[in-house]
């Protein structure tokens, strides 16, 4: 067979049962949710930021006793450096997602666990706060009650408090890690790797 016959069959084949894939469409139908994800991502630094510097105001707000004044702003001064430890990591990710174009199957693996292995790092950002959660607690419990600390840190009353002060944290901190993760990150996750899971059956 010379090269006309070759070209005569390729014209003569029929073209009518052929289907183009419907991958590429598939895989930029998770472009919806990551711009979601990019966008509470943002909003997210916004609201960190503030909550920061209005927590660094507390003091002035609530007429701290000077004495108090030196022990918060050390306490504050770690707790803002943990925050800024994890919020440039979150920040370098969302750079990360900005360049990012879902366009092979490949990329959309690769975004999406990395959108996974983000979310438990935000969740462990969450868990390292929860010291300073219990200090809070406690810096309110005696600025409030200071009479309580009088009964030593022995007594009975100081060690039931002091047990449900930290359990209350950490559960705390754990569901409502869990629910605003699922809620601004989880969820969009979940449709990308439905797309995932799609392309895995073809």
């Amino acid at each position: 067979m010379d090269f006309n016959d070759l070209q005569s069959a390729w014209k003569n084949e029929n073209t009518e049962n052929v289907k183009l894939p419907t991958q590429l469409e598939k895989i930029n139908s998770a472009n919806m949710p990551l711009e979601s994800i990019k966008k509470n991502l943002k909003n997210e630094f916004v609201y960190q930021i503030l909550s920061i510097v209005f927590l660094g105001f507390i003091p002035l707000f609530m007429n701290f006793p000077s004495k108090g004044m030196a022990i918060f702003y050390l306490m504050f001064s770690l707790f803002v450096g943990v925050c800024i430890y994890y919020l440039v990591k979150l920040y370098r990710f969302y750079l990360t997602l900005g360049k990012t174009t879902l366009n092979t199957k490949d990329s959309l693996y690769e975004t999406y666990y990395e959108i996974r292995l983000n979310m438990e790092l935000y969740k462990t950002f969450g868990f390292a706060l929860i010291p300073f959660l219990i200090l809070f607690l406690f810096g309110i419990l005696y600025y409030e009650i200071p009479e309580f600390f009088n009964k030593g840190i022995n007594s009975t009353s100081f060690l039931v408090t002091t047990f449900s002060i930290v359990v209350f944290s950490i559960l705390y901190m754990g569901f409502a890690l869990e629910w605003w993760v699922h809620h601004f990150y989880g969820k969009y996750a979940a449709a990308m790797r439905k797309v995932i899971d799609e392309l895995k059956e073809e």
